[in-house]
């Protein structure tokens, strides 16, 4: 199936950067519509995703709601490419906009199904859990504080009073079993996924070892759904990330999902190996 013009992750992630700066304007759809010379609707359909604009519309438009420096040039940075079958980011400064939009993403989503093989998901990691990781990939002692809290703050999407998302997390039985940081830090991440495990909304499951081959195996992934637009998956390594949209690529992202989640525990049986674990972790020194 061919991708409709304005319908990529890349244009909707811009729509979404173009809404909330026109939002802290104070400025209606309308009025920026009439302040431009346009119609409202073209400013609706960018906002939405639905259309892409050239970068001298964005230009134009981020001149009047008052974007200027750095937001400026990484929104026009932002609006490159926004129609390319795929959105992949290896450089720095792409990666922390693709990593922005998937923020996005999350909280405007209905359902986050997370394989996450080798670590536990970030949105059920712990602010030590995460920093642990952190410190140990060498990431800079400047930004880990900032990172830990954006991660700890994506947790909203799965509290918030109204709709909150449903988050299917598949985690391998290597992740709840790895020495991240400390004793007492990886305690208190068993703990915590307790507790998210008794949450209505969070299916948490386990991939035993004993499963053999899965695509869990060919690494970790995301595919969020949403109540109307079409869904996307994210795949990220060390040094890229990307979004796919097209049909049959989260055709085959939803069967690799269904492959895993048919052999992995129940429920029941994963809290259980959990409570051992914590168990085994208190009985150490």
């Amino acid at each position: 199936m061919a991708v409709t013009n304005g319908t990529t992750p890349k244009a909707r992630a811009l729509g979404m950067r173009l809404r909330e700066a026109r939002q802290a304007a104070g400025l209606t759809v309308r009025a920026l519509a009439a302040q431009l010379e346009m119609s409202h609707s073209a400013i609706s359909r960018w906002e939405g995703g639905s259309r892409s604009p050239d970068t001298e519309d964005v230009a134009s438009f981020l001149t009047a709601v008052g974007v200027t420096g750095q937001e400026r040039a990484e929104l026009l940075k932002l609006a490159r490419g926004t129609n390319d079958p795929h959105w992949l980011s290896v450089q720095s400064g792409d990666r922390d906009r693709q990593m922005a939009a998937l923020l996005g993403f999350e909280r405007g989503a209905q359902r986050i199904s997370d394989v996450a093989p080798l670590l536990i998901p970030g949105l059920l990691q712990t602010a030590d859990y995460a920093r642990a990781i952190m410190v140990a990939a060498d990431v800079p002692t400047s930004e880990i504080e900032t990172r830990v809290a954006v991660r700890v703050g994506r947790r909203e999407v799965l509290t918030r009073r109204r709709n909150p998302a449903h988050l299917v997390a598949l985690v391998g039985e290597s992740a709840i079993r790895q020495k991240i940081g400390t004793r007492d830090v990886v305690l208190d991440q068993m703990h915590h996924l307790l507790t998210w495990a008794d949450v209505s909304n969070v299916d948490l499951r386990v991939i035993p070892e004993t499963a053999g081959w899965t695509p869990a195996l060919e690494g970790p992934f995301v595919l969020i759904d949403f109540e109307e637009e079409r869904p996307i998956v994210h795949v990220e390594n060390r040094r890229a990330g990307l979004f796919f949209h097209e049909p049959d690529d989260i055709e085959a992202y939803r069967n690799a999902i269904d492959k895993v989640k048919s052999v992995a525990m129940s429920p029941a049986d994963t809290t259980k190996l959990i409570a051992d674990v914590i168990a085994e972790l208190e009985t150490t020194t």
